[in-house]
């Protein structure tokens, strides 16, 4: 009943600072017309994480980054659909988490779905860590965070925050 109870405040907090924008995962889709190498793989992989597609979504990804391994945005996202795809892809997902930020150190959504994964494979000194940097990075991220944090899981409509560019 407690965790129950832990998991309807996180839901709700999470909603409260998210508000009603546009849920899908991870990173944002790129702009029509770009001509990065990967970026069509990558936004495929876009539309395939938002239908709950994870496999397919991940085969796009790293499709993506056989043409530009240094898309940190598409390491994310590979990241977010392996994750979901579940325990048995932790640390795979945990490697590319790592290697978006690596990439690009300010991309707010991997600090804070690693930190989701943290939380999921029971570390919450580093999903602390993620948070304290979050709270640098994008507020309502930080307190979404925050919530899984003290609930111990993913409140289950938490997707991320991909906007086109």
């Amino acid at each position: 009943m407690k965790k129950m109870l832990a998991g309807l405040i996180a839901t709700s907090v999470v909603l409260l600072f998210l508000g009603s924008e546009a849920f899908a995962a991870g990173s944002p889709a790129a702009p029509a017309g770009d001509t990065r190498p990967g970026v069509t793989q990558y936004n495929d992989g876009i539309k395939l994480m938002k239908k709950g597609q994870y496999e397919k979504a991940a085969r796009k990804f790293e499709a993506a980054l056989e043409k530009n391994p240094t898309m940190a945005e598409a390491h994310n996202n590979l990241a977010f659909s392996l994750r979901k795809q579940g325990a048995a892809s932790f640390d795979l997902a945990l490697r590319h988490y790592n290697r978006a930020i690596a990439l690009k150190p300010d991309l707010a959504e991997a600090y804070m779905y690693r930190g989701v994964l943290y939380v999921l494979m029971g570390n919450e000194k580093e999903a602390l860590q993620d948070h304290s940097k979050l709270t640098q990075l994008n507020r309502k991220l930080a307190d979404a965070l925050q919530a899984v944090i003290a609930s111990g899981e993913e409140p289950a409509d938490l997707y991320g925050l991909a906007k086109p560019w």
